[in-house]
């Protein structure tokens, strides 16, 4: 018997559970909106266009609204959990879809490892810092996966309102943050709008700045996938993605252009360049006090856990639908008894990422500049490809039968997004030293390896042709 009371097959999710506020939790906390203003963005400014990274932000949404037209458009037509694989094995074939699967199962994994990489380092040096022990990293890595196996197995529901509760922390101490730096302004430090503008926007750095801005919508892909637990889907899920996209874009444009405002949009290049790991905390210790600095730390904490369990739920889902259709283990279709959560699905999920994580512990790899930077920018390179596959999908879906829909939607604005996202994808491979933080041969095989990954599903489809060409 289900929660409600209503016996369900073993490899059914839970429908009618998620309204559009909770879709919108787990795509913002899947973007980490406090690990990405505070981890991400000073390395835009140092090293990307300065003043002008708050406009590359709302640049970058608007690029995402235009994928969203064609999204939105497909969700309609296409309703399952495969998210991604879903929508390119519906518009470009199933040999296509696998690609793109298997793609998604390596991205998703590796953006998974390197928050838990990155969580082991920061809580490590923030428990050292105050006094504790100095424990190994991959310790903490452990604890925060066996935290949110538990959280995951729960029902829907229950992720929802926890991730709720997390993006409104991490949102209100950004929030307190500029509004504490706007309450400074006065006539000797007047509130300046020189980042908004259009010679900020394209100063040298902004195909640098692009890189760092566009990887910090990561996450976006749940808005679709999860469409079969959703309420009304076929209302939920576009409303979910146009809120979503519009709130990360303005929220982060706004921050960082506080925080050009308070180092000033002369010196923010040059601030970031000298405090890249600080350049917030230095801010809300002047302006707040140091107990909203330690605030700040324990939230950056919450911030990756929150990520971290939007990203396995992600994961989880795209085992059970692969495993539903028969491309992988049926197991992986099995959901818990009570919950309805994917069971085996999550459990292989944790797994693969502690085996991983414990490979590079043995293998004596720095938490940060290693596993979180290597393992980042393999993530994010790979969904910056999904995200074209998809809007080729679109396309292609649409130019067969146009359903009645308009132009715009169904061929435009995803050939639009399509452009512009091979466009980010070639910016990020002409810096993957700078984005990764090394000139390793490892790293300047990410774009070879995803291809690779790629073929492989290629040809994993065609060897299970009469399973899944029918479907």
């Amino acid at each position: 018997m289900g929660i409600s009371g209503v016996a369900l097959a073993a490899d059914t999710l839970r429908k009618n559970a998620l309204g559009a506020p909770h879709i919108v939790c787990f795509v913002i906390a899947a973007a980490a909106p406090l690990t990405a203003v505070v981890g991400v963005t000073p390395a835009a400014f140092q090293l990307g266009n300065g003043p002008g990274v708050p406009f590359t932000f709302i640049l970058v949404g608007g690029l995402y609204l235009l994928f969203s037209a064609g999204f939105t458009a497909m969700s309609g037509f296409v309703l399952s959990c495969g998210g991604f694989y879903a929508y390119i094995k519906a518009g470009l074939g199933p040999i296509f879809g696998l690609a793109g699967a298997l793609i998604a199962l390596a991205t998703y994994t590796s953006v998974a490892v390197a928050l838990y990489g990155l969580f082991g380092f920061f809580l490590n040096d923030l428990v050292r810092l105050n006094g504790g022990p100095d424990v190994a990293w991959w310790i903490y890595a452990v604890a925060l996966a066996i935290i949110v196996f538990a959280c995951g197995v729960r029902s829907i529901e229950f992720s929802g309102r926890l991730l709720g509760c997390c993006m409104v922390a991490e949102i209100t101490i950004l929030l307190v943050l500029s509004a504490a730096i706007l309450a400074t302004a006065n006539p000797a430090k007047p509130i300046a709008f020189a980042p908004f503008g259009i010679h900020a926007v394209f100063a040298p750095g902004l195909g640098v700045a692009l890189v760092f801005v566009v990887s910090s919508f990561l996450g976006f892909e749940a808005t679709a996938i999860f469409g079969e637990e959703a309420r009304e889907p076929r209302r939920t899920i576009p409303r979910a993605t146009y809120i979503a996209v519009t709130l990360i874009a303005v929220f982060y444009a706004f921050t960082t252009w506080t925080i050009s405002l308070y180092y000033g949009p002369d010196h923010i290049q040059q601030q970031a360049a000298k405090n890249t790991a600080t350049l917030y905390l230095d801010a809300i210790n002047a302006l707040l006090g140091r107990p909203a600095g330690y605030l700040m730390e324990v939230l950056l904490a919450v911030s990756l856990f929150a990520c971290a369990l939007s990203f396995h739920n992600t994961l989880n889902r795209y085992l059970f639908a692969l495993g539903r259709e028969g491309v992988l283990w049926r197991g992986f279709a099995r959901t818990h008894r009570r919950y309805h959560s994917p069971l085996a699905s999550g459990v292989v999920q944790i797994a693969s990422a502690m085996a991983i994580v414990l490979a590079f512990a043995i293998a004596g790899s720095d938490p940060y500049a290693v596993v979180f930077d290597w393992m980042s920018t393999f993530g994010s390179l790979g969904i910056l490809l999904l995200q074209v596959m998809v809007s080729l999908a679109v396309v292609a879906f649409f130019w067969r039968d146009g359903r009645d829909l308009n132009v715009w939607r169904r061929l435009i604005a995803p050939g639009l997004s399509a452009a512009g996202l091979t466009i980010c994808i070639v910016l990020m491979v002409a810096n993957l030293d700078l984005v990764s933080g090394s000139q390793s041969l490892v790293v300047r095989s990410f774009p070879a390896v995803l291809l690779l990954i790629g073929v492989m599903g290629a040809g994993l489809s065609v060897w299970l042709r009469p399973r899944i060409g029918s479907q």
